[in-house]
């Protein structure tokens, strides 16, 4: 079982644990009030964004091939259905 836990750090930057079994990883994504807005519509909330992208990344890869640091916007460059795929799952 994998679970996601998303803690905001500051304005615009948040910690993400992602944990399956016993193994962990920690990651850091930056999420501007802009992109956040493009991909919601001011519906959903940065940290609910952030762990259903999160969700998205896993399907693609394992958590070990996700980076360490990155802006979010940054998925899109590797998987050109991201921001598609996530309007469609939260619905907005």
């Amino acid at each position: 079982m994998t679970t996601i836990r998303v803690e905001k750090e500051a304005e615009g930057r948040f910690a993400v644990f992602v944990r399956e079994g016993r193994s962990e990883s920690r990651h850091v994504v930056s999420l501007t009030a802009e992109y956040l807005q493009k991909l919601t519509g001011g519906k959903v909330v940065a940290e609910e964004l952030i762990r259903c992208s999160f969700e998205f990344l896993l399907e693609q890869e394992p958590k070990e091939s996700i980076l360490h640091q990155f802006d979010l916007p940054v998925i899109s460059r590797y998987f050109p259905e991201y921001e598609r795929e996530i309007r469609r799952r939260l619905g907005t």
